[in-house]
């Protein structure tokens, strides 16, 4: 048994380094200024972004989402990095590495997105900081073998409402984490909501509306979360780093309307497209 597992985390491993490998044509569209989004964070907000890896693909496909993977952001609970390095201000769950910290900087060329709970309070915050930094160095299990290569097919023809129990599948052991199922643990461990499943309760009373109902709100699995959850949660805030540091449209400098016509331009930027890089160094 020892040398079939021995098997099967090798054959994983594999599995997983294949999947970690980048998607070719992959270009952000609108990644964050790194020092405006340093300086908007708060501990315990959730920072989406839009991998480029092979399993992201395969995830945003699952998902219908932009978002490919979540990390917390724990500020300075992890005191200052060995050897005068960069703090590590993040903590996510990778595959193949497990629950690790990494430096905000990891994402600074990514689009991202910042997802705030709204009303948490001071202690509660530490305390979903403190969840995840209990829980670093959690391993995935690459022995599941059947839990990794689902994520080999990008885009495979299920029905939509198959999707999100693909994401869940796996060994459901303590070991297994990936990237937002944890942090949903982390939040459900304070009894904050992300997206609730809410069971509509008819009254008893006769007399009562018919349109009357109570709502129970029931704790999804965290195996069931995945990192759009955060951005379409009601409970979550979206903050905009531009936005916050106090955007105004009027300071903006906008290049010269164009004077040619749309297919000359278009003609334009082909032939530019299409020189040599020396050319168009010298033509500069």
């Amino acid at each position: 048994m020892s040398f079939f597992n021995t098997l099967l985390d090798r054959i994983g491993k594999a599995i997983a380094a294949r999947l970690e490998e980048p998607s070719s044509g992959y270009e952000p569209f609108t990644p964050s200024d790194p020092i405006t989004l340093r300086r908007t964070l708060q501990p315990a907000d959730v920072l989406l972004v839009e991998g480029n890896q092979k399993i992201a693909t395969a995830i945003k496909y699952l998902t219908q989402s932009t978002w490919s993977h979540a990390a917390l952001y724990v500020g300075d609970a992890l005191g200052p990095p060995p050897h005068g390095g960069e703090p590590r201000t993040l903590i996510e769950v990778n595959l193949g590495e497990g629950a690790v910290a990494v430096p905000l900087s990891k994402y600074e060329t990514y689009n991202t997105r910042i997802c705030r709970p709204v009303g948490l309070t001071v202690a509660d915050r530490r305390k979903v900081v403190q969840f995840m930094v209990d829980r670093l160095g959690l391993e995935y299990d690459t022995r599941n073998i059947i839990d990794l290569a689902r994520y080999l097919f990008p885009t495979p023809p299920v029905p939509v409402r198959w999707r999100r129990r693909m994401i869940a599948l796996g060994s459901g052991e303590p070991t297994r984490a990936i990237c937002s199922t944890l942090i949903a643990e982390a939040f459900q461990s304070v009894r904050y909501p992300i997206l609730p499943r809410i069971e509509r309760v008819a009254p008893s009373h006769p007399a009562a509306s018919p349109y009357s109902r109570r709502e129970i709100l029931h704790i999804r699995h965290h195996s069931l979360f995945t990192p759009r959850d955060f951005d379409l949660s009601p409970y979550f805030a979206i903050i905009k780093p531009t936005i916050e540091e106090g955007f105004d449209y009027r300071a903006l400098t906008w290049a010269e309307p164009e004077t040619d016509t749309p297919s000359a331009a278009n003609a334009r930027e082909r032939a530019e497209d299409a020189a040599p890089a020396d050319a168009r160094a010298q033509g500069s």
